[in-house]
């Protein structure tokens, strides 16, 4: 099978813009598509995602999630040629891209790639590859200019390696910022501190963004956002259905989510009176005592969420009504972990995960701050099965 000689790349947000330019300053005949409509400075645009494709031997995705690849793909579908390769580079859950493996068939490549935008620009990706072998060798050409291509048995694996790579990513990045404010309150000079946590672990993330995290920079130039990597989180807890600190870390960082991610490296720290009702909350749940949940909620609150298949709304009286005045018979073994806190001037949001035996359960609040300190308006919560 011949390799492709025309190449249409579906979505030029950061990495697609710099795939495409590589691609085409490798000789490719490359065309891209945005769903925003901006066009490109490196490669002929069009505005309709089936102009793009009509005369593709490859389509190549580089969109932001599961949701968008198949409504793109839906779009396009009924324009694709016969032996036109379909080569996914997205990060998307494992049962998307499996979905869309089955869906597509020998003709669908799933290929996330590892790296940054610079990586992409000189041809450094790490990218780990699921197909078909006769469409792998077709797209190999193109994939080996864009990076080291490592062969995955199937799509799920591949995605979700991705996942797991960016997991470790997530969590370099929230050790960083619990480095930085360690050093902050103990009043050391940030290049010293930057000097020794560029010897560590870390060395590699500070080294990339020494000059934002130095102040030397105004701004972090985004090559990897924190809403992109919030969303990666997301779906690796979702797939592992195992509740991820760096998820609810990331979505609680006070940065708008286009931000590089070494903006949540310098993010603040939450108001500790913030802090105060959930304290409460959570020694209600340690003593039983539902005093401290009054404490904790302003006496409107109501605890929502499905039990036993339904909904139920309890206001705060029912709610505390549940519990006996005593710990639990297995307290010792509980435990419960703030995840993230996000406070908007006079509200504020925060996610806990709470570890009660058998049963996992997600709780989500809405704080307001009232007179002189901040009360629970309302509680969400999931009961992991």
């Amino acid at each position: 099978m011949t390799a492709p000689h025309t190449i249409a790349v579906l979505g030029l947000g950061r990495m697609g813009e710099a795939i495409a330019a590589r691609l085409a300053a490798r000789n490719w005949d490359v065309v891209g598509w945005t769903r925003s409509g901006r066009t490109s400075g490196t490669v002929t645009t069009t505005r309709d995602p089936n102009d793009a494709v009509t005369k593709a031997d490859l389509v190549l995705l580089a969109l932001f999630d599961g949701p968008a690849c198949t409504e793109v793909l839906d779009d396009v579908r009924d324009s694709l040629r016969a032996d036109t390769i379909v080569l996914n580079t997205s990060t998307i859950a494992p049962a998307e891209a499996s979905g869309l493996a089955r869906r597509f068939g020998p003709s669908y490549v799933h290929a996330p790639v590892l790296g940054s935008v610079s990586a992409a620009a000189v041809g450094a990706l790490q990218i780990r590859a699921a197909a078909d072998p006769d469409a792998l060798d077709r797209v190999r050409p193109v994939l080996e200019a864009l990076g080291t291509v490592r062969r995955m048995d199937d799509a799920a694996t591949a995605a979700a390696l991705k996942l797991i790579a960016n997991n470790s990513l997530s969590g370099a990045v929230l050790a960083l910022r619990d480095s930085l404010r360690q050093a902050d309150a103990l009043g050391l000079p940030r290049p010293q501190v930057l000097d020794v946590l560029e010897l560590g672990q870390l060395g590699a993330l500070v080294a990339r963004k020494r000059p934002f995290l130095a102040g030397e920079s105004a701004a972090a130039t985004a090559e990897f956002t924190i809403g992109a990597l919030a969303k990666d989180m997301a779906l690796l807890a979702a797939a592992s259905h195992i509740p991820l600190r760096s998820a609810a870390g990331l979505a609680g960082t006070p940065a708008a989510p286009e931000a590089d991610i070494a903006v949540a490296a310098t993010a603040p720290a939450a108001d500790g009176a913030v802090l105060e009702p959930l304290h409460a909350y959570i020694r209600g749940h340690a003593t039983g005592d539902p005093t401290h949940f009054r404490d904790a909620f302003l006496p409107t609150a109501h605890i929502e969420g499905i039990r036993d298949g339904a909904f139920v709304s309890w206001p705060l009286d029912q709610y505390c009504a549940l519990f006996p005045g005593r710990p639990a018979p297995d307290e010792p073994t509980r435990s419960r972990r703030i995840d993230a806190i996000d406070v908007h001037g006079t509200v504020a949001t925060a996610t806990m995960t709470l570890f009660h035996g058998a049963d996992t359960f997600t709780d989500i609040f809405l704080l307001v701050r009232v007179d002189d300190g901040w009360r629970i308006a309302n509680k969400a919560y999931h009961r992991h099965p």
